[in-house]
């Protein structure tokens, strides 16, 4: 009602000249879930609160560096004289995975870190209902993408319970993200048959919700953790590592490659290795035995390339952060190459990706493959929900939920306003003139506006005069969303000769 006038004067009345807008949501940012050296913040601790970081640096001044991972050696009869296996305690993956995001285009994120390297990964840390760090993410509406990159260091079967609650978690509690998961043991080539990694993957993760998630397979050969921070101390039973080194000695020493005096001094460097502990003091020892030892070099480069295997979740989640600025959420995150990554540990060709892409159950699996003269590429679009005609391309789903999220926070100002015409024409426009910025942007497939969208509310088309009675207003809004060009083809015919 308008102000009484009771005095004489003038008076100024303001009016709006625009409606109100639609604010974009943003569609890409990652919350990363695992375990960290620390969670501090000077004095608070950040242990399961989701935090979010623009940086690799901002990373490290509030979740600390990278794990001292530690490997047992053993000697054997093989070519190279040794073999290497983790020490599965001491593995943890969050913070390689946080350097190939940021080599792949990765920005803002956030990170739930659900304990220490001086934990043991523990699936209840991750998943638990009352206190993990995936429900930790509920009270959270910012994070758009999810990714747990130490999932794959779980048991099997608390791998996939883990990642069927990250789908839960994305399509049933929130609605307004997107997990990214990745095969257990995909480090394996294909077989077949019941110990086949990706065929016990799409059984493990069921069948709920698949349209919330996508999933991508080979295991990543990468760069991101350099040779250079690696030295003998990684080896945790340096017992091994002495009777490897020594083996050597004997055997150049046998074969006439080195004196026996320059044996004695090989050796006598050999025997500090369980002694020395002082930081400046191992690496003087380490510079000196990797330039006496080939073995030394081996090792120490072997185990360089054992850290540098990763699931692809992190890199893929940095993709995704890169396409959407540099175009849209409706673009794939697909055809584009990897950075920090040499090659997936499994060669896929065309023969053996359709079985990935086309699976009679329609959980496709993203293939990531070597293309001569272009590098690595993901080469692979689709959801988990591969036979659904509504949701089968990522682009797709994560393009509808942009929309959603979008349209439902604008609407927020309309809770409680008159269910009347003006609010519905109110509406109305907010909506269209939002939809319309979308399809000129290209987000909506249609030669006019009206082909690409429509927006209907009001009495007599989506309310009955029960619902207005109810206090409830809809509205029916129908997007025509753009689809990949997944597959290309081009029709070659000879024509006759004209001249």
């Amino acid at each position: 009602m308008a102000t009484t006038l009771a005095t004489p004067g003038v008076y100024i009345e303001e009016k709006s000249s625009f409606g109100s807008s639609v604010v974009p949501v943003q569609t890409s940012i990652p919350a990363f879930i695992g375990y960290t050296a620390k969670a501090t913040r000077g004095s608070k601790d950040l242990t399961n609160v989701p935090t979010r970081i623009s940086s690799l640096g901002q990373f490290e001044e509030l979740f600390g560096g990278a794990p001292s991972t530690k490997f047992n050696i053993e000697s054997d009869d093989s070519a190279v004289g040794f073999k290497l296996s983790f020490v599965d305690e001491s593995r943890f993956l969050l913070h390689s995975s946080m350097r190939l995001f940021y080599a792949n285009g990765g920005a803002d994120c956030y990170i739930v870190s659900v304990g220490s390297y001086e934990d043991k990964i523990d699936a209840a840390q991750l998943n638990d209902p009352t206190g993990g760090g995936l429900t930790a993410l509920e009270k959270h509406l910012e994070p758009t993408i999810v990714v747990v990159p130490d999932a794959i260091l779980l048991d099997e079967n608390d791998c996939y319970s883990l990642q069927a609650a990250m789908l839960q978690h994305c399509g049933y509690k929130l609605k307004n993200r997107f997990a990214i998961l990745d095969v257990y043991e995909g480090s394996k080539e294909r077989t077949f048959d019941e110990d086949d990694a990706v065929d016990k993957f799409r059984n493990g993760v069921g069948s709920n919700f698949l349209q919330w998630g996508a999933s991508y397979y080979p295991f990543l050969n990468t760069t991101v953790v350099s040779k250079s921070e690696i030295d003998f101390t990684r080896i945790a039973n340096l017992d091994g590592l002495v009777e490897v080194l020594s083996k050597e000695v004997a055997e150049n020493l046998e074969a006439d490659n080195i004196t026996a005096a320059r044996a004695e001094g090989i050796t006598a460097e050999i025997d500090k290795i369980a002694e020395t502990t002082d930081a400046d003091a191992v690496n003087s020892l380490n510079s000196t035995l990797t330039v006496i030892s080939p073995s030394l070099n081996l090792i120490l480069s072997e185990i360089s390339e054992m850290l540098n295997v990763l699931p692809p979740s992190p890199a893929m989640a940095g993709a995704y952060t890169m396409v959407d600025s540099q175009a849209s959420v409706a673009q794939s995150p697909a055809n584009i190459s990897l950075g920090s990554v040499i090659a997936p540990l499994v060669n896929i060709n065309n023969d053996n990706q359709e079985e990935l892409n086309l699976p009679l159950n329609g959980k496709a699996v993203n293939a990531i493959r070597t293309f001569q003269g272009k590098g690595v590429l993901v080469w692979g679009a689709r959801t988990l929900e591969g036979n659904s005609k509504d949701y089968r391309y990522v682009s797709v789903r994560r393009t509808m939920t942009f929309l959603e999220q979008s349209i439902k926070s604008a609407a927020e100002a309309f809770v409680f306003a008159p269910n009347n015409a003006t609010t519905w024409s109110t509406l109305r426009a907010t909506v269209s003139s939002f939809l319309t910025n979308q399809w000129q942007s290209g987000l909506l497939a249609g030669q006019s506006a009206d082909d690409a969208f429509s927006v209907d509310i009001g009495l007599g088309a989506t309310m009955t005069p029960n619902d207005i009675l109810d206090g409830i207003l809809k509205m029916t809004i129908k997007v025509a969303i753009t689809r990949p060009a997944e597959f290309i083809v081009i029709t070659f015919e000879q024509q006759q000769q004209k001249s």
